[in-house]
């Protein structure tokens, strides 16, 4: 008599599954399709509907304030990428590239930090870090917020990084091995390339993060730094107009297509 083959569990299978999974979905997305909504609103409300209008993205597309923002803030979140995937990277193939050994979990968690530390805390205490030096040098630059959004960024973009080579084959390079390549050369013409969709979306994944950045930017920021997503905060405590809602648009379709793109790159390919 053949042996009846077990059953797989599936979560779909409790009942109230799918009522569930609808609330939670309206939870998530209401709120966003609202702001999309009234992003067209022709009145000066934030929430009372005026008429259908795209003055408000005008508006915003025109004020001086906004492109000043927002050059800033493309500034810093390019930069800010740019150094976090190059230390992430750095990072993955010293975690990756070896067995494990002594203090391996302590580096590890010492790099995933700023993912497990409040935000709030990772603020408070670049505010006092950077707050001494600024009184020892006098510099206020944008340097101070470049160098904090590196550091807050390096685990988001090292995850990709990681995962990239965990599943890259390891048969291309020991054969290049094999045939006296140097371990430069194998780098440089094997491992990089192959690496490289996952430092891509390593890359696009900080610069979305280092973009929508409020918490440690309000924190460490000088007078006169404002970037987009402060901007926004700045104006949402004064009276603030539907133009808030078209730049948070802008921002959600413009993070939507990085993520889209960050979630292309990382898929693992045969």
């Amino acid at each position: 008599m053949a042996s009846k083959r077990a059953k797989i569990f599936s979560i779909t299978t409790i009942p109230g599954f799918t009522t569930l999974a609808i609330i939670t979905f309206l939870v998530l997305y209401a709120p966003i399709a609202t702001l999309v909504i009234y992003s067209f609103n022709g009145g000066t409300s934030v929430a009372a509907w005026g008429g259908f209008s795209t003055k408000w993205y005008a508006v915003a597309w025109e004020n001086s304030q906004v492109q000043e923002a927002t050059l800033r803030s493309v500034f810093i979140a390019t930069l800010a990428s740019a150094i976090a995937t190059t230390l992430a990277t750095m990072a993955a193939l010293g975690t990756t590239r070896r067995g494990k050994y002594k203090g391996w979990n302590f580096i590890y968690l010492l790099i995933n930090q700023p993912i497990m530390v409040p935000e709030i805390v990772t603020a408070v205490a670049l505010l006092i870090f950077f707050a001494s030096i600024k009184v020892a040098t006098g510099y206020t630059g944008l340097g101070y917020l470049i160098a904090a959004h590196s550091a807050f960024c390096i685990p988001f973009a090292y995850l990709p990084i990681r995962a990239r080579l965990e599943g890259m084959d390891l048969t291309l390079e020991t054969a290049a091995g094999d045939l006296y390549a140097r371990p430069f050369t194998i780098f440089r013409r094997i491992t990089l390339p192959l690496l490289a969709p996952g430092i891509a979306a390593g890359a696009m994944l900080a610069f979305v993060i280092s973009l929508d950045d409020v918490i440690i930017t309000e924190f460490v920021k000088s007078a006169g730094q404002d970037t987009l997503p402060t901007y926004m905060l700045g104006q949402l405590r004064r009276a603030a107009t539907p133009e808030v809602n078209a730049i948070s648009t802008a921002l959600l379709v413009l993070t939507v297509l990085l993520l889209t793109a960050f979630f292309v790159l990382s898929r693992k390919r045969d």
